[in-house]
């Protein structure tokens, strides 16, 4: 079996906020957010020209420009180019941007390539680390036709770019960011991909599919996860949203009651659930690293904290036997 990059640093801060996805967040937000994680010793940052339409690219790069490179990871994604325009659609995709993009697909070659260079023009970087061909995926209703239509232009056009450019020493790493397990399984079968973002599929609320059906897939290619799903967009958290997606705050009952299950667990055994969550997501042994999104300094103070709150083995035993995580699922040990 090929042994694999996997990102030296296991948790990360994720850029979805600082493109303000969920709501507005200020210039000063977005700098005070990369300063907290960063003073806590956080080294690794994740973001994509997706968010916010090159909002986030631009805030971590103000600030990641000024830091010493060889102290950090960064990955961005591939697979949607942004073009300036006084007629721009950005506010269709994200109303609280405040930026003149409008995005267009494209899993070509030339567009990897163009869209690697116009991430490091944005971000002020001379190269990524991890490079993840973002949301080529049946969930995503922006694409220009089905994903399935579209896949074989990344097969011969973005797959065989980014692993000549790993071979090269241009990135390090490459692989699949997405909210569907359909991707990632059919990228281990075609391509010679490293690490992929596990944007959804694995969390408290929602991990069968991964431990039964992905995990076994990647262990058997060496290939590992960034996961950024443990909260699920703060669902965990308490906030009326499950994952991503136009229909997020509709939220399914079964979400709903096995997280007042979950919580009342944890305040019988007097655990911090975000916590729980947090360390359940890294705990398998093919996830490399997490990755929470915030633009709050508090939160990601707070979630970084919180990997290193004593759980006690109890809370998982009873999980275990309310049925309530897996039974093959790896738990902190």
């Amino acid at each position: 079996m090929t042994t694999r990059y996997r990102p030296a640093h296991d948790f990360g801060l994720g850029g979805v906020a600082h493109g303000n996805e969920f709501r507005f967040a200020t210039d000063e937000q977005a700098e005070a957010t990369l300063a907290a994680a960063w003073d806590a010793g956080v080294r690794y940052f994740d973001v994509s020209p997706w968010y916010g339409l090159g909002l986030a690219e631009r805030r971590f790069g103000r600030f990641l420009s000024r830091k010493p490179r060889g102290e950090f990871i960064i990955s961005s994604k591939v697979g949607k180019l942004l073009h300036a325009s006084r007629d721009n659609d950005a506010k269709k995709y994200f109303p609280f941007t405040t930026s003149p993009n409008t995005p267009h697909f494209d899993y070509s070659a030339d567009g990897v390539l163009r869209s690697i260079e116009d991430s490091l023009q944005r971000l002020g970087l001379d190269r990524l680390d991890i490079v993840f061909v973002h949301d080529l995926s049946p969930d995503n209703g922006f694409l220009p036709d089905n994903w399935d239509a579209l896949w074989p232009t990344a097969e011969k056009g973005a797959f065989p770019t980014l692993t000549r450019l790993r071979e090269e020493g241009v990135i390090d790493a490459w692989g699949m960011g997405v909210n569907c397990p359909q991707p990632i399984m059919r990228c281990l079968k075609t391509a010679d991909s490293d690490v992929h973002l596990l944007a959804s599929q694995y969390s408290l609320i929602d991990h069968d599919n991964a431990v039964e059906e992905i995990f076994p897939a990647a262990r058997a290619k060496g290939v590992s996860f960034v996961v950024g799903s443990a909260l699920n967009a703060g669902f965990i958290g308490g906030a009326h949203r499950f994952n991503y997606g136009e229909g997020n705050t509709l939220i399914p009952y079964d979400k709903r009651e096995k997280l007042a299950k979950l919580r009342a667990i944890a305040d019988q055994h007097g655990v911090d659930l975000v916590a729980a969550a947090l360390q359940f997501s890294r705990a398998p042994d093919v996830v490399s690293s997490l990755i929470v999104g915030t633009a709050n300094a508090d939160h990601v103070l707070a979630d970084h904290a919180a990997l290193s709150a004593n759980i006690p083995v109890e809370f998982w035993e009873n999980l275990r036997a309310q049925d309530l995580v897996h039974p093959d699922a790896a738990l902190p040990s």
